[in-house]
């Protein structure tokens, strides 16, 4: 499967979880070898459900590389070159930090770390293994993580207006912080229905603000729920409803096939945007005063932001909004609409956006 993958041009990436099940071959091997994070009291069991797993300890060296050879022998000699490392903080049923223990310390001093840690393991893996070009989609990371070639998403988010605008800021606070790859479920991870229009106009508004992202990736669990098939894995296994762009009709599908093209017209762009962040520490995307540090109103906009020093994105951020205000900064700078009108910067216009349209100006 992997080769044929390969052949159609698409990197198969697996999912990993960092979390142990006491049904596990590897669970009484990892425990003797104090591989697994400890706890000072009550059950061992770091969350409900699912065999009541235990986290490996991703601060413990030797717990890395057991972990990595698991990978390696299962998925990365059949060919799997890029790895999904979820539940990375880690996850607790019971946030008790006070009682987990790890190799590098107790989690209030330390937990923070585990990230970061997490994903050094497979960079280190990867690296030693001959792979040069390593980026991991990671769900959580902590200051250095970068340097492993961490993607980070923000999580299992919320399908709603509120989580979209938070995500706007995750990212340009991200880049800031020296996390040029950032990305983020469009349309929410959790709930959403595609044959709900509301919903519909939160996915496309999501989509069209993805196009500007550094990666943009369509992920989330949608309603309702489908069978469940076989008779292992849980409730979690339960697979949610359709979610490709063709699942929430013939409007919503040309949109986004529209900004899909978008996207890859971009792509040489976008590319030179990775690259000035690899060599200088640029972000990909920024807040409006990291190219016009001196222009005082770019540092109070919130929802707007520069795609690399050309593009000025201005999402929809509203359900029913068709309207909104666009700063144009730079009073010697001159931005083209996408209907090819040139304005002087300076200035603040108000502009249409109908459902089809996200608000972007060029800098001339």
């Amino acid at each position: 499967m992997v080769a044929e993958l390969k052949s159609l041009n698409i990197e198969l990436m697996v999912s990993i979880w960092p979390t142990v099940e006491k049904g596990s071959e590897n669970y009484d091997e990892m425990l003797r070898r104090g591989l697994l994070i400890r706890q000072d009291r009550g059950i061992r069991a770091a969350m409900e459900g699912r065999g009541y797993p235990i986290h490996f300890d991703a601060t413990n060296p030797e717990a890395r590389k057991f972990v990595w050879e698991a990978a390696k022998r299962n998925y990365y000699n059949k060919g799997i070159k890029v790895f999904w490392l979820d539940e990375a903080e880690p996850e607790y049923s019971v946030y008790d930090f006070d009682i987990y223990r790890y190799a590098a310390g107790p989690n209030l001093s330390v937990g923070n770390i585990y990230p970061h840690d997490y994903t050094k393991g497979f960079y280190e893996g990867m690296k030693e293994a001959g792979q040069d070009q390593i980026v991991n989609l990671v769900r959580c990371a902590w200051a250095g993580s970068q340097k492993y070639g961490a993607l980070v998403w923000s999580g299992d988010i919320a399908s709603s207006w509120s989580s979209l605008r938070n995500q706007l800021a995750a990212g340009l606070n991200m880049g800031i912080a020296g996390f040029a790859w950032f990305t983020t479920d469009i349309g929410g991870f959790h709930g959403g229905i595609p044959d709900d229009p509301e919903f519909r106009e939160l996915f496309v508004r999501w989509f069209q603000w993805g196009t500007f992202c550094p990666v943009m990736r369509l992920h989330g669990d949608r309603e309702p729920k489908q069978p469940r098939l076989g008779t292992t894995g849980g409730s979690f296994c339960l697979s949610g409803g359709p979610n490709e762009v063709w699942s929430y009709g013939d409007e919503v599908y040309n949109i986004c096939e529209k900004y899909l093209r978008i996207r890859e017209e971009l792509r040489d762009y976008t590319r030179s945007l990775m690259r000035a962040a690899h060599e200088t520490g640029d972000p990909i995307m920024r807040p409006c005063f990291y190219d016009f540090p001196a222009n005082g109103k770019c540092w109070t906009l919130e929802d707007q932001y520069m795609y690399g020093p050309k593009y000025l994105v201005a999402p929809i951020l509203s359900p029913g909004q068709r309207q909104r205000e666009v700063y144009l900064p730079g009073e010697s700078e001159k931005w083209k609409a996408v209907d090819g009108t040139v304005y002087n910067g300076g200035a603040t216009l108000t502009v249409s956006c109908p459902l089809d349209t996200m608000p972007i100006f060029v800098r001339q």
